[in-house]
Formats: structure tokens, sequence, C-alpha cells
């Protein structure tokens, strides 16, 4: 066996967060470590490896890669928050928590070829080299390196449009969120115009809710019982309209839509997500953080090993 069981457990931390960061899930990450240590038992290896936690982590990667691409073949489409279960979204969630993964980069990442979405998880956030990259890719140096820069080209922030016209005050928008974070009642009321609407889907409003809300009181009121979904919420870009994506573990479940005038909020439209909805990054906003901050994570070290024969 070319890894032993304490290296293995060593290095299983960072295999999961590299696996999570490429397949979306903590459920499929723990499923493609576990074939990693299979794989890890019934190799064979003519010479010592020098550096079990990177061999392990190029297997991994072929592991991803392999599921990513399968996935692809099947015409399988990202599974929005309302088919995953309650267990799953609840340790994905977790995950972008307690490692401060950017949630908008998750949903963004969806929309990667799965050769962009290796290379960029990689070498972007594992500093693993290019030359490995290509062995994991089964291709070349520039390709390699082709694939990673344009995954960096589709998760870049877009730009502000110079026709505001119509945006809302963004400002106004991450004030009401902000306190909608926090429940925080009082100062959602001052925000909100008296007489503003809040408009839903059916299907995200439990049974018997009215699909209308009229009067800052009254939309306050309600909003501060469903600040757990505000909290999961990322600032993104749908057809060319800034939204805030409700997105538990990265998996999109509604759109928020706010509107404004006179420095008040107006109207908040939420709507489901739709198989077919694609988005992109928000251009930066000058009140809070860039759209899409990179995953934090470690670095491992560079890979310095080959792929197992299968």
């Amino acid at each position: 066996m070319p890894v032993t069981v304490e290296e293995f457990e060593t290095a299983r931390p960072h295999l999961l967060s590299a696996a999570h960061r490429m397949l979306g899930s903590a459920h499929d990450a723990q499923d493609a470590v576990q074939t990693v240590w299979l794989r890890a038992m019934t190799a064979r290896s003519s010479s010592p490896i020098e550096n079990a936690s990177a061999w392990l982590t190029t297997v991994t990667a072929r592991v991803c890669f392999d599921e990513l691409r399968a996935r692809r073949r099947r015409n399988e489409a990202p599974l929005l928050a309302d088919a995953i279960s309650a267990v799953e979204l609840a340790a994905d969630e977790a995950i972008l928590r307690t490692q401060d993964v950017s949630r908008a980069l998750m949903v963004l990442s969806n929309q990667l070829t799965p050769p962009q979405r290796v290379a960029y998880v990689l070498h972007d956030l594992f500093s693993v080299p290019f030359d490995q990259i290509a062995l994991v890719l089964g291709g070349t140096v520039p390709g390699a390196k082709k694939h990673a820069s344009r995954a960096r080209q589709r998760l870049d922030s877009a730009q502000p449009s110079s026709e505001q016209d119509g945006r809302p005050d963004q400002q106004i928008v991450e004030a009401f969120l902000t306190a909608a974070q926090t429940g925080d009642t009082r100062r959602m009321i001052q925000l909100l115009a008296p007489d503003s609407v809040r408009d839903a889907d059916a299907a995200l409003l439990p049974r018997g809710a009215r699909t209308a809300v009229i009067g800052a009181v009254d939309i306050a009121t309600e909003t501060a019982h469903f600040r757990d979904r505000i909290q999961a919420a990322c600032r993104l870009t749908l057809d060319n309209k800034p939204v805030y994506l409700i997105a538990p573990g990265g998996h999109p479940l509604a759109t928020i839509e706010i509107s404004t005038a006179n420095q008040k909020v107006t109207r908040i439209t939420l709507r489901s997500v739709q198989v077919d909805d694609r988005f992109e990054a928000a251009p930066p906003s000058s009140t809070s953080r860039p759209a899409t901050p990179g995953w934090r994570t470690a670095p491992l070290r560079a890979v310095e090993c080959r792929l197992p024969s299968p």
C-alpha cells in the first residue's frame, strides 16, 4: 500500500475540502474520498511516495473529475435546494460557514465545465502546479492553463452598468438585508416605504400564507421569521438584473429582487429558481466586500507524484 492509514487520516480534511469544492456536495465529497482510500489500498507503487498528501490529492482530483464528466454525460443539471434532503443541505451549509467558503462561487462554479472547475480548484485554491493538473485532466500544460483562465473569466465580477436608471439604491438594499439577517424589525420598518409590497411564489411560503403582503410593519414582522434564509443569500446577477440568491449550502432556492425609491424599499419580490436560470457575478459594491471572493482554504503542497494505474 503506497500510503499508510495515518497518512490518509491526516490528509482527509484537505481531501474533503478539495472534493467538496469540485463536486459541490459534502455527501459526494465523502463518497469521493472513500473511493480514494479504496484505490490507495489496492494501488501498487514501484517507488516510495515522498508526499502522501499530494499523491492523495491528485487521486481525489481524478475521482472528482470522472464524476463531473459522468454528470455531464448524463445531462444532469445541478440540483436545486428543494430537491436535496434537509440533512444534506445542513451538511453543505455547515461547510460554507465553518470554512468561510464563498456561497456565490459555489453557485457559479456549477456553470463551469468539468475541466474548468477542476483546474481552477486545484491551481487557484490548492496551489497545484499545472503539469500535475494536466495529468489529472489527461491533457497538456497549456490546455490546463487555458481551462483555469476560462474559469476565472467566468467567475470574475461583472462590470457595473453605466445605465443606473431604475437600479435599486444598493446602500438601502444592503442596509435592509443586514437588518433582515439579524431580525432587526425596527430597522427594517425604518427602511421600508409605508406602502411597500412583498410579493412571493406560493411554493416559497408556508401553506395558506399570503403571496402578497402590503405595509412596512407586516413585511418586517414576516421577514424577521425568515432570517435564516436571508443569512443564506448572496449577491449575484440574473438576466442583467441585480438579485440576491438564497442558496443554502450553495444550492439555489429563490431570488430576492428589491426595488427602492426615495431611499426606501418599495417592493420585495421572491421567486423560485428555475433549472435553466444562469447567474453571473455581481459588480463590486461600494458598501461590501467583493461579490465573489475566492474560496478560503489552506493550500496544499505542490503535487509531486503520478496517478496510480487503474
